[in-house]
């Protein structure tokens, strides 16, 4: 349950402290008084969206904190959420919203501790369910409406809609694969003849050596020049060890030179280092006179050598320029080529293998849809007896309703198509709600349909922004006695225009707007307290460093005591508080209270799980 509201600075409330009660708690006011300010900011606490204009002009931030009652549920999802309980036992709902630079920016808290928006979103839907303005129009949509039968069917089809939900992702994975496989085909088939032809063309090329066309190229020049290096080889040879031609050989003049240091040897020994260096010298050269002449008379020409070699000189340059461009990188990519034929040629799972593991997935989700069909239409014959049940008392009394189940390709929701049909006249055939329900109409079944939830569901507080609205006489009266229904097994916040919704609460709040002149003093405080005089002190007033303090608009939220609501009951009957106008309103709290005397003395209302539990027995005992 809801305990208290603080609100700060949010759109036009500057600081508001409203304390509710259990039961049926009601907001009135003048159109555009701000009663739904307090549920937006009920619904931003609880992690609803806000934006830079949830920002009271002049501040930078605004804070609102919902506190709310334990129960077991709850303690358990702190316990699971690592969260400590506080010291009265509450559970304090936070968000803190900063405007800057343009940007809007928010934190929510849970007893102090941070938390995430999935944290947030599972809190929210065990502590209360708001039912905003609009939401009747939403009723026509198939997929609200699936959502709610589905909500309404409860945790063992819930559970089913997640085994469907991943079925029909795992057959979604099979299908992109035989997909893809199927469009890899072609192009794999085109690449394995690419591959074939280059494996080919580079095995016959037989490469093994980077170093090859280097090795190729010299061998080359050595062949092409074989006469030119035999002579130079020869005139190699004479000029270093034996001349023919009369001159000097190089050996000739170091033996000249050495018998000369012989001599001078005898007479000086410091000559023995130039001695042995003359002598090592001489020994080279005759070294390299018979390394030269052995070379020279081994040099042959051979043509046949030498047009081989060109021709493998050609084919390397070839595979580089389309391989390469150097030779290593050709073998690196002859190897490549040969792991990517190994893969082409393997090319994983064959069709045939991705067809039938497709047809198989596709079994499994048809198999997992055809389950939660059967578990929604157990669900859809529960909601159509527990909502026209629900109807009756709304002026309803002759309503036809059926949640229609038809066949829809598999989806991530199921295989069906759900839509709500609906006759409220006798004689008239089903059709779907949007199209035949008034506007009233709808109001109405809303109301039912979240009576029909309340049965099922463990949500605290319950929150309804005009639900009755395009209603009046017996309608509201009968929207008036649901709710007082609602709000003994719930807490109910609920917004009206309905004088005979107001006449049923048991707090009654009254939303007004003000405008507040700094100039004339100072204001009463919007502060709502239970059983406290509704009147508060006036906060400071504002500094004006010289300048003319600004009028600025507020809402002030006031808890009527007995005359009050008097007052504000005949305000909104009749316009003005004359004397028919009152007592019309103590008629209609007169009224409400027999009627909540009534309730109060007859049993409580038959859950829909003992309802379904009785179906159940009644059909096996037929």
């Amino acid at each position: 349950m809801l305990i208290s509201l603080q609100i700060e600075n949010f759109a036009l409330v500057d600081q508001l402290d409203l304390e509710l009660g259990s039961g049926l708690n009601v907001l009135t006011g003048e159109t555009g008084a701000g009663k739904s300010i307090i549920l937006d900011a009920l619904d931003a606490a609880l992690g609803g969206k806000v934006s830079s204009r949830a920002i009271r002009t002049g501040a930078e931030r605004a804070l609102i904190e919902a506190t709310f009652d334990l129960n077991p549920g709850l303690i358990t999802w702190l316990a699971e959420q690592q969260i400590e309980l506080v010291d009265d036992m509450a559970l304090v709902c936070s968000r803190e919203v900063i405007a800057s630079r343009g940007n809007v920016r928010s934190r929510s808290r849970v007893n102090g501790v941070l938390v995430n928006k999935q944290q947030m979103e599972s809190l929210r839907a065990r502590l209360l369910e708001i039912t905003a303005q609009g939401q009747t129009m939403q009723l026509g949509q198939p997929a609200l409406q699936r959502e709610w039968l589905d909500g309404f069917g409860g945790l063992p089809l819930i559970q089913q809609r997640e085994r469907v939900a991943q079925a029909y992702q795992i057959m979604q994975q099979a299908l992109q694969a035989l997909e893809k496989r199927r469009q890899f085909e072609q192009q794999r088939l085109q690449q394995l003849d690419l591959f074939e032809y280059q494996a080919k063309e580079l095995s016959a090329a037989n490469l093994s050596d980077p170093d090859e066309l280097d090795q190729l190229e010299q061998e080359r020049q050595r062949l092409s020049h074989s006469v030119e290096l035999q002579q130079q080889s020869y005139r190699a040879y004479q000029a270093l060890y034996q001349n023919d031609r009369g001159g000097v050989a190089c050996a000739d003049l170091l033996g000249e030179a050495e018998s000369l240091l012989l001599d001078m040897l005898r007479y000086d020994p410091q000559l023995q280092p130039i001695l042995d260096m003359v002598t090592e010298a001489m020994a080279q050269v005759e070294e390299a006179g018979r390394q030269i002449n052995a070379y020279g008379e081994g040099l042959e020409t051979d043509p046949e050598r030498l047009q081989t070699v060109q021709e493998r000189i050609v084919q390397l340059k070839q595979i580089c320029r389309k391989y390469g461009p150097t030779l290593a990188e050709a073998i690196t990519h002859s190897q490549q080529v040969q792991r990517d034929l190994e893969e082409l040629s393997d090319a994983g799972q064959s069709l045939e293998v991705l067809e039938k593991t497709y047809a198989a997935r596709q079994a499994e989700l048809e198999q997992a849809c055809a389950r939660l069909t059967e578990l929604r239409q157990s669900t859809a014959r529960q909601l159509e007896a527990l909502l026209i049940q629900e109807l009756k008392p709304l002026a309803m009394d002759k309503v036809q309703f059926k949640v229609a189940i038809d066949p829809h390709t598999p989806t991530v929701t199921g295989a069906d198509r759900i839509s709500f049909l609906f006759s409220p006249n006798p004689g008239e055939p089903l059709q779907p709600l949007a199209e035949t329900a008034s506007g009233g109409e709808m109001s109405r079944f809303l109301l039912a349909l979240k009576a029909c939830f309340s049965q099922v569901d463990a949500v605290g507080t319950m929150v309804f922004d005009e639900v009755d609205v395009g209603v009046s006489g017996r309608v509201a009266q009968a929207i008036a006695e649901k709710l007082h229904q609602l709000s003994q097994q719930h807490q109910v916040l609920c917004v009206t225009h309905q004088p005979i919704v107001a006449a049923m609460a048991a707090s009654h709040f009254r939303v007004d707007k003000q405008v507040i002149d700094p100039t004339g003093g100072s204001k009463k405080r919007g502060k709502a307290k239970r059983n406290a005089d509704s009147t508060a002190e006036a906060p400071g007033e504002p500094e004006t460093n010289g300048k003319a303090p600004d009028v600025r608009t507020v809402v002030r939220v006031y808890l009527l005591d007995n005359q009050q609501r008097r007052e504000e009951l005949a305000q909104i009957a009749g316009g003005q508080s004359d004397q028919e106008a009152i007592a019309f309103a103590d008629s209609l709290l007169a009224q409400a209270a027999s009627f909540q005397a009534t309730t109060r003395s007859q049993p409580k209302p038959v859950s829909a799980k003992s309802t379904a539990s009785k179906s159940k027995a009644a059909s096996k005992s037929k």
